[in-house]
């Protein structure tokens, strides 16, 4: 069963043609064209997210997560305390999506594939997203809402000090998909998710990912007892992270 696992990636920016010079030349990425207003991410050949103009929009990056069924998933969302930013709806000859904000606001998306699902089972393959981290007010009230909409599963919940306590993992099938963490007041962001992209060398990536104009705000770092890791914006400041 495909629910709960994260399938696809949209870059929302002002400036796509740039954007995708950017991400290109930063990761080896691909791209097909998908209609007129949107253009697909490809790795080795496979797509894997899109990128689109989405004026008045902060540029963003958008996840997408597996389920069996998209109008029963924004239902439950209301039911539980969220709140849909885009309706389900249909792409034709592709599927149906609905884009929502959990009940603390940071926004996600949840999508029923018409035939197969993007992607892949297991262990991220290079230069794939393949960890996932939520910023909230209540890490304990999200994983619950998140574990009841697509079956998430409670991970190790590790210390990181103050003033950031926990670090809650969750899990889909014996896979470790992100971490969970309250934020500080000291971190000036609102609630928000952040995605992360297997690298091999994140310090290369953050010194091209400057120098084809981005800016780094975090790192490279490593993580105690963890991967090596990054965070920047890009050149119309969507925030990425990267990870080795």
């Amino acid at each position: 069963m495909t629910l709960g696992r994260f399938v696809w990636y949209d870059l929302q920016t002002s400036d796509p043609a740039s954007a995708i010079d950017f991400y290109t030349n930063l990761f080896g990425w691909g791209t097909a064209p998908f209609g007129e207003q949107y253009t697909m991410w490809t790795l080795n050949g496979s797509p894997m997210g899109g990128v689109m103009k989405e004026p008045g929009v902060p540029p963003n990056w958008l996840a997408y997560i597996a389920t069996p069924n998209v109008d029963a998933t924004a239902a439950d969302v209301t039911r539980l305390g969220g709140r849909l930013i885009v309706p389900p709806m249909d792409i034709p000859t592709v599927g149906r999506f609905t884009v929502f904000m959990d009940p603390q606001g940071p926004a996600i998306a949840a999508f029923t594939a018409l035939n197969e699902f993007p992607g892949h089972e297991g262990d991220p393959h290079l230069f794939e997203f393949g960890w996932h981290e939520l910023a909230t007010g209540d890490y304990e009230l999200a994983f619950n809402f998140y574990h009841t909409l697509f079956g998430w599963d409670r991970g190790l919940a590790a210390p990181m000090g103050d003033p950031y306590g926990n670090y809650q993992m969750f899990a889909r099938s014996g896979i470790t998909l992100g971490g969970m963490f309250n934020k500080p007041e000291i971190m000036p962001a609102p609630f928000h998710w952040v995605h992360y992209v297997l690298v091999k060398d994140v310090d290369q990536i953050a010194a091209r990912a400057q120098k084809l104009g981005g800016t780094v705000i975090y790192g490279p770092t490593d993580v105690p007892g963890g991967p090596r890791i990054a965070m920047f914006t890009d050149r119309q400041g969507a925030m990425l992270a990267v990870y080795a």
